[in-house]
Parts: C-alpha cells; structure tokens; sequence
C-alpha cells in the first residue's frame, strides 16, 4: 500500500485518538502566537487533508517548537487547511539520531534537528560548524539565508531528505560539575558530552576534553551521576534541561553557532505536488524570523535565571588561544568543506 493511500487512514486514527482524549495538542496560552491546537486531531469529515508529522527534541515553550508551530501555521494558512503538520515535542517521537534515520525513510515526515547530526549524512554541512567560523550573528543569518545556505539544503536530497530552512542555534558553551574553566587547559581531561557527531567529538579533543558522545535526553542524569563531567550548549538548552542545577561552571568561550535545520523526508514530501512542496519551503523559511526572535527573547530569560541560580559564569573576551587549537581541525578538514567555509568568510 502506499503512502498516499494511508493518509486517510492515519486521519481516522487521529480522530479515533481526539475521541479518546490522547490527540497531542500544541501548547496553549500567550506565550507565542503559533501556540495553537496545530496538532489538534482531524474530524472524520476531513480525512482527506494531508497530515504530515513533525518531531521536536525539545519542549513545547522552547523557541525552536514554537518556530515549528509557525512554521505548521504557515502551512495550513496557505494551503487553505488542505495541508496541516503535527507538531510533537519534547522527543515523543525519539531522539535525534532516532528521528533523522526514520525520516530518510519516510517513517516521520519531518524534523527539527542540528547540523551536527545531518552532517553525517552531507559531511560537506560540516562547513557549517566550524569552531570561531562567523564573524557575528547577522554573518550566519547573510550565508544561511543565502546561496550558500540554499546550496548546502539541496545537498541533502541524495541522502533522502529534503533541507527546508535553518532557525538560530545561539553560540555554543562549555560547563562542567569539576572546576571553573577559564583557559583551554583547564578542559584537559574533563568528559565532556557532545553531539552523536564525529566533528563534535574531533572539536572537543582539540580543546583537550574528553569526548563523550550520548543523546541529548541523557545528559541530566549523564552530569547527575558523574558518567560525565560536563557538556557543551547555548544558554537556552543549558537552562531549560535543567543542567545548570548540576553543572555550575559556565565559561562563555561562544566555540561555535551550529545551525538548526528543518528536515523533510523525501519520500514523504515527493508525494505531494511541485505546488505544495514549493509552499512548504517558503512557510519554512518565512518562519526563520520568527523563531530568531523567540530565541532571542529566551536567551534572555535564560541568562538571568542561570545567573540567578547562582552558577559561576565565566567571561572569555580575548579567544585567541582558544581560536589557534582550531587550526589542526580546520587543516583536516576536505577540500569540498575548506571551499565552502572559504566562500562563508568571504561573504560581505
């Protein structure tokens, strides 16, 4: 049977699931203006709309969510409800590395996921998450927005899936449960946790750490039980799992800005017409702006309770030293990635 002709019946088993009160549901309340019942179960009568299925690691409130329920409201806005994405946050549908292998094979229609775990599959995105790579935050928004960062999309097709848009990652930290880390050095020997990603791990060695890859659901109780000394985020992870309570020490090295990337699978979306994937595509984009100022205003407010908990945060302004350990790692790097991250510091 195929895909298509299981639409329907994956409509009357969502009903069947509203009746029993188990639909997931968007969040609801004032926090966003996308916090709406996007995944609010079809009517019997509606079968025939397309339902595509979305999988978030992180929690309803989180910015990167709240970007997908606009994203998902774009969507069913401009199809004209034909066409309606069900958010499920907080890793309902598994964990990352879980999710991106069932949506190259159409088992989950689409992802919000980071680079780092995509770069598995199209290493040329490594590019993307060089250490110290972005002069500034509007540098990234001007290469993801870009050429570039179109281009880079498309490399995804051959691997299954198709790159819909980018959302804002905030810069990457490393914090730990051990001791204050001020000067690269004081990294040496700390097992620190990091993305289920080659590069990732290659990037904490250079530091002198140990790299620990494990999922990111693993983290708490990884820092909690001391399987792990500390790990690597930007401000609004770091404070909304909760790390911060077990690892107290802060230092705002700003490593590396790893993009996030919507995902689509392939096969799912190439049932659809050219019309409609072009429609998906745009709302994915369109909703970029959104989710960066959500990000930022969450940053924010996870800065001021970090601090106000009282971890020991730790200010880098001079990177140098952090910056010339980079060198080996960008020397390793294929001539397909150094040509990319040639054309992203060339970009004006």
């Amino acid at each position: 049977m195929s895909r298509a002709a299981i639409r329907p019946a994956l409509a009357a088993a969502l009903a069947l699931a509203a009746a029993l009160g188990c639909a997931p549901r968007a969040p609801a309340g004032p926090a966003s203006p996308a916090a709406r019942p996007e995944a609010e179960a079809p009517s019997p009568a509606s079968a025939g709309t397309v339902y595509l299925r979305l999988a978030e690691t992180h929690p309803a409130d989180y910015p990167t969510t709240k970007g997908d329920y606009e994203f998902a409201r774009l969507v069913e806005e401009r199809s004209g409800g034909r066409i309606r994405i069900v958010v499920y946050p907080g890793s309902e549908l598994g964990q990352e590395r879980a999710v991106i292998e069932q949506v190259q094979f159409g088992g989950i229609d689409l992802t919000r996921v980071s680079v780092s775990v995509t770069a598995s599959f199209a290493p040329v995105l490594n590019a993307l998450q060089m250490p110290y790579l972005y002069r500034d935050n509007e540098h990234m928004w001007k290469v993801l927005k870009g050429d570039i960062g179109r281009e880079l999309l498309a490399q995804l097709e051959g691997a299954g899936f198709v790159g819909l848009g980018w959302f804002e990652p905030g810069s990457r930290n490393f914090y730990n449960s051990v001791r204050p880390v001020r000067v690269p050095e004081d990294l040496r020997g700390l097992r620190i946790r990091v993305q289920e990603n080659e590069f990732m791990m290659s990037l904490a060695s250079a530091f002198g750490a140990v790299p620990s890859p494990m999922p990111y659901g693993e983290v708490y109780a990884g820092l909690q039980t001391g399987t792990i000394d500390g790990a690597e985020n930007n401000w609004p992870s770091y404070y909304s799992t909760s790390h911060y309570e077990v690892a107290r020490y802060l230092t705002l090295d700003e490593h590396s800005c790893v993009p996030e990337i919507i995902l689509g699978s392939k096969e799912s979306l190439g049932e659809l017409s050219a019309a409609d994937q072009e429609l998906i595509r745009a709302a994915a984009f369109d909703a970029i702006d959104y989710q960066r100022a959500e990000w930022a205003a969450y940053e924010k407010l996870a800065e001021e309770k970090v601090r106000a908990a009282g971890t020991l945060v730790v200010p880098i302004k001079d990177k140098g030293a952090w910056q010339a350990l980079m060198a080996p790692l960008y020397a390793r790097q294929s001539p397909e990635v150094r040509a990319v991250i040639e054309r992203v510091r060339a970009l004006r």
